[in-house]
């Protein structure tokens, strides 16, 4: 009797463990941070962001490129007035998160994005209590927030967006220098406290196949989470108006493929 006992114990412990892991592995917030040129973040984000949109998960995508929004253009939704959307959360974490948010064509998927005609030296005043706060607020309220982050280590918006993120994705082209310039954004934010176990994924995007050493990647902990070829209607989308995965003809059947492996990191 106590040994059934026993392995029904076991047996429930184990599927809570089993559970545990697979709540653990789902991303709630993501970080996307720039390594080198050649990239550009609105594509991955927009088309992930609608792929898990249209898995009836709540999504919120975060530009944090303050200086230069342009998430926008690639949701094809006006631009905020100056003083509006980021800008009044930052000031006011318990503004109705509805009135900054801005709706997209999608219904589970939304922006929040600063005004391009705020000034730069508007968000000089912004800490990181500011940041992590807009942070916890939007966990609260969206089930996936995928943020685009500018590779800007003096600005908080960078590290600010690295401290309170549950996982965050390097993207990268097939470019000599994209290698050394992650290892040493991550020593910078490893010597002021942030773990860089969790930026350790890389997504390569706009590859043409060349000769590229990715055993580099291998010899610094890097993974590599996928591989998008170069698109050129992904490329060119936003300049249409348009968003690739839903407004496309045909979709590219390696670019979905390797998109999808994002994706399944969240769902």
């Amino acid at each position: 009797m106590a040994k059934r006992g026993t392995e029904k114990l076991n047996n429930v412990l184990s599927k809570l463990s089993r559970d545990y892991e697979v709540h653990k592995a789902r991303i709630n917030v993501a970080a996307f941070i720039p390594a080198c040129d050649f990239v550009e973040n609105g594509q991955v984000i927009t088309n992930l962001a609608y792929s898990l949109a249209i898995n009836e998960l709540n999504v919120c995508v975060v530009d944090f490129k303050v200086f230069y929004p342009n998430l926008f253009n690639w949701f094809n939704v006006d631009p905020n007035k100056k003083g509006e959307g980021l800008m009044r959360i930052l000031k006011n974490s318990r503004s109705d998160i509805k009135s900054v948010v801005n709706p997209t064509e999608e219904r589970n998927l939304f922006l929040l994005s600063p005004s391009p005609y705020d000034s730069i030296e508007s968000y000089y005043s912004f800490e990181f209590r500011h940041i992590e706060a807009v942070i916890n607020v939007l966990k609260e309220n969206f089930d996936v927030v995928l943020i685009d982050v500018p590779n800007n280590p003096p600005l908080e918006f960078c590290l600010g967006a690295m401290m309170n993120c549950m996982q965050g994705f390097f993207t990268a082209s097939e470019r000599t220098d994209a290698v050394a310039n992650m290892v040493k954004l991550l020593h910078h934010a490893g010597s002021v406290g942030i773990s860089t176990a969790k930026f350790l994924e890389v997504i390569f995007m706009n590859t043409y196949d060349a000769t590229y050493d990715y055993s580099a990647l291998k010899a610094n902990n890097f993974n590599i989470t996928a591989i998008l070829p170069f698109n050129k209607d992904a490329w060119q989308s936003p300049l249409e108006g348009k968003l690739y995965f839903r407004d496309a003809h045909i979709v590219n059947k390696t670019y979905l493929n390797e998109l999808n492996q994002i994706v399944e990191r969240f769902i």
